[in-house]
């Protein structure tokens, strides 16, 4: 069969790491032998593409260059592939997970059984389905990201490591998989600055397991819970989203990165206006807390983020962390609330987020005391 050559508008290859805020679809290369018929539309998502080809390939381009064709089960990988297009076959089967955000997204679309291996113990999921998966024996411990059991995932042939931008600091851990064969996935939905572009990867996992009908009808009710909160006016209530390390210092959230947007969107308005450019790929920053209290005294609302920090429940445990706290606006008004543990593993609860913090935002009785994913201290 005669070979057609096609372009396809994709990011050149980048250093690993350096491509946050950078579009996975920036110029061209060649794949040769298959004829493209359509592109995955997306609509906030910037990290990711996906292409359609003729006889059910997928060609998935992430932002830090590397690539995926799926090849269908009855398929084979076609001739003269490039060298630097991974491929994938379908269906997917036996994955070593180790991007803990992404569990919550093969767990929406009903496909935990694509995971066999993990790298987050039972205990350390607040997903239930996993959790219960993991103490079934249906899905195994494999180790951590860094320090993968790399006998159990040959001998249980895991077909695909799906990793988050941790495995950058574990460089040998992705070469030593991909030495074995197994071939490794990078979950950049980090890097996503608006919340709705974290949660359209459920679209991409949509795509590797011939899950695309669901995942959109997933993420578009995201949307629409978030579009229904975002078309609300301003609350003026100024929002400060933090926790205190075991140092004492106080790690809150950049300046426009996705938490920030979630809290504007719900009709707040985040502390910080231009917090955070240094240059880093972190969306954390660290402030002692003396600078934190000149900025975040007056807040109207505090929360803090317990998806990292341990859990708190009561007002007294968070003054023991700093008595500066005492003095704060939101403390002295009660208006102080924490996140849940499971808040960093749902990825694909952004709108209902949203409303959460909208429902806090524009409270005025006082009265309430919890929401999804957030309960006052008191």
């Amino acid at each position: 069969m005669k070979k057609r050559l096609l372009s396809i508008a994709l990011i050149p290859a980048l250093l690993l790491g350096i491509f946050s805020g950078c579009s996975a679809r920036q110029s061209a290369v060649k794949l040769e032998a298959l004829s493209l018929q359509s592109q995955m539309q997306l609509s906030y998502a910037t990290q990711f593409s996906v292409d359609y080809y003729e006889g059910g390939y997928k060609l998935i381009s992430l932002a830090d260059g590397s690539r995926f064709l799926t090849i269908p089960e009855s398929a084979a990988v076609p001739d003269d592939l490039d060298s630097s297009i991974v491929p994938v076959k379908q269906p997917l089967q036996n994955i070593y997970l180790a991007a803990t955000s992404a569990m919550c997204l093969f767990d929406a679309l009903g496909r935990l059984d694509a995971i066999r291996l993990s790298g987050t113990k039972a205990e350390g999921w607040y997903i239930d389905n996993a959790r219960k998966a993991m103490e079934a024996g249906d899905i195994l411990y494999a180790g951590k990201y860094s320090e993968p059991d790399y006998e159990l995932l040959l001998s249980e042939k895991s077909s695909l490591a799906v990793e988050s931008m941790m495995i950058g600091h574990a460089a040998d851990v992705k070469a030593q998989l991909e030495q074995l064969g197994i071939p490794v996935f990078i979950d950049q939905s980090s890097n996503e600055t608006h919340p709705l572009g974290r949660a359209e990867w459920i679209r991409l996992y949509g795509a590797l397991l011939d899950e695309e009908d669901k995942a959109k009808a997933l993420f578009d009710e995201q949307a629409e819970k978030m579009n229904e909160i975002a078309g609300e006016s301003d609350t003026g209530k100024s929002v400060a989203f933090f926790y205190i390390s075991s140092s004492g210092s106080v790690i809150t959230r950049k300046s426009g990165d996705y938490v920030s947007k979630m809290i504007e969107l719900a009709g707040g308005q985040y502390i910080f206006k231009s917090l955070g450019d240094d240059g880093k790929k972190t969306s954390s920053y660290t402030l002692e807390m003396e600078s934190f209290y000149q900025t975040a005294k007056d807040a109207d609302i505090l929360i803090y983020n317990a998806t990292i920090a341990e859990e708190l429940h009561s007002l007294s445990e968070l003054l023991q962390k700093n008595e500066l706290l005492k003095d704060f606006k939101a403390v002295k008004s009660g208006n102080v609330w924490c996140t849940a543990r499971s808040m960093y593993q749902e990825t694909m609860v952004c709108g209902d987020l949203v409303q959460s913090f909208h429902r806090i935002f524009t409270d005025t009785t006082g009265e309430l005391d919890e929401v999804p994913y957030l309960v006052r201290l008191k």
